[in-house]
């Protein structure tokens, strides 16, 4: 699925309520909004590494601590229609990004956290596969 097919997904999200959006499953498990903030951090994190990627040919960024961005925002307050907005909109600017990378660009590599490089192309495809997982948790 590319990131075009995915943001395609918005109309399905905003039927959901934000009552079924802010139900936990468990006391230890994310809500669809708490997911889609997720979503929303990644998307975040990744602009910065889609677009340092491009000028630095050996780009070494930090991870973040997921469970500690989610609780900190609390996105189990805010208005679903506005997460929905936020990840649609976050979206399609890091696509029109991706879609303007400079193909020599794509070779350039990323050291996220410590860990072993990757190429920009990777970080690309592997942003696309983590939406794509996280969404089919909300959307199933």
């Amino acid at each position: 699925m590319t990131c075009a097919e995915i943001l395609q997904s918005a109309p399905r999200l905003a039927t959901i309520s934000d009552e079924i959006a802010s139900h936990k499953p468990a006391r230890d498990r994310w809500s669809k909004k708490e997911i889609l903030g997720h979503l929303i951090d990644s998307a975040v994190n990744n602009y910065q590494r889609f677009v340092g990627a491009q000028f630095d040919p050996a780009l070494e960024t930090a991870s973040y601590d997921q469970e500690r961005w989610v609780a900190s925002q609390s996105f189990q307050t805010e208005s679903w229609p506005d997460l929905v907005n936020l990840w649609l909109l976050l979206n399609r600017h890091l696509l029109h990004v991706v879609n303007n990378v400079p193909p020599e660009a794509l070779s350039h590599t990323l050291s996220i956290g410590g860990r072993p490089a990757a190429t920009l192309s990777f970080v690309i495809e592997d942003y696309v596969r983590h939406m794509e997982h996280h969404l089919s948790q909300i959307l199933d």
